[in-house]
């Protein structure tokens, strides 16, 4: 028999679907206002104070500058090259190491898991690992930022949770029939674990996507630099004027500013576009991987 709701419990409900809206609205409002400046007129924009609720004119000057610009594209084939070979070094590695740490057959596996968990809270710091990268003549160049960083200890534990919950008896059967233990990950392990391996995929792509503080360090050519440390130094160093170039000095200021923000919309909405292809196995990949075992 349902029961009857109270008051309290009315009001309860109230008050956590008022603080989930409130929050919604302070996650999504800041990109709004970001897409509705970049296609703001420059000159109503630079005027503007407030709240932003729709573009002031509608303008495309600042894609037009930002696509123009050799540097962003420059940057996109960088960062491109940085997601598909850091996602599949990443991929590989934490699969091949998540298999090796979950068979319960392997010596000392419980002692490895506590050495790795340790890289967690502390590690050598920056000067070692540039001394490191320095040393097998990884300096300036895009690998700097994909074979250091090969295996992210959290993933790396929830995809050993996620393959520790995958019956014993399918692997065994698999020995029976002579398969090696390429074949078992391969062919059993990994489909079995698709939606573990579609979180991977989201949690390595935004890192890869979204890094820019070692590639800063590691990284000197600009020819170099993938799209966030470009964004970084339009919106730090305020270096839009050569994406203005055809303007007066008044009206680059302007455009600058909407530069900025076609800018950024152009470095987020890629990856934005990847989690509504990987949303439905999001839950369940998490889920698995953190209470299986």
């Amino acid at each position: 028999m349902k029961q009857k709701s109270s008051v309290f419990d009315k009001i309860f409900d109230g008050g956590i679907y008022a603080v989930l809206i409130f929050l919604v609205v302070v996650t999504l409002y800041p990109l709004l206002y970001v897409l509705f400046a970049s296609f703001s007129d420059a000159g109503q924009l630079i005027v503007h104070k407030g709240v932003l609720w729709k573009p002031l004119g509608f303008s495309l000057e600042a894609y037009k500058s930002v696509i123009a610009n050799p540097g962003i594209m420059i940057g996109y084939r960088n960062t491109l090259f940085i997601v598909i070979a850091g996602l599949s070094v990443n991929l590989v590695m934490t699969a091949l190491g998540a298999y090796v740490l979950s068979r319960r057959n392997v010596l000392l596996n419980n002692g490895f898991m506590v050495f790795i968990i340790f890289t967690m809270f502390f590690h050598g710091g920056l000067i070692p690992l540039y001394l490191v990268v320095k040393g097998v003549g990884l300096l300036d160049s895009l690998w700097s930022t994909i074979i250091p960083f090969s295996i992210s200890t959290f993933n790396l534990i929830i995809m050993r949770t996620a393959f520790m919950g995958i019956p014993e008896s399918l692997e065994e059967s698999a020995k029976i029939d002579g398969a090696n233990h390429f074949t078992i990950l391969f062919r059993i392990i990994i489909p079995l674990s698709m939606p573990v391996i579609a979180v991977m995929i989201l949690y390595y792509a935004v890192d890869k996507w979204n890094g820019w503080f070692y590639a800063s360090v590691f990284i000197k050519s600009r020819d170099l630099y993938p799209l966030q440390l470009v964004l970084r130094e339009i919106l730090i160093a305020n270096s839009t004027e050569s994406m203005s170039a055809g303007a007066s000095a008044g009206d680059r200021h302007q455009i600058g500013e909407t530069i900025k923000y076609a800018t950024i919309m152009v470095a987020t909405v890629p990856i934005l576009c990847v989690y509504p292809f990987v949303q439905r196995f999001f839950v369940k990949g998490v889920m698995v991987g953190s209470l299986k075992g």
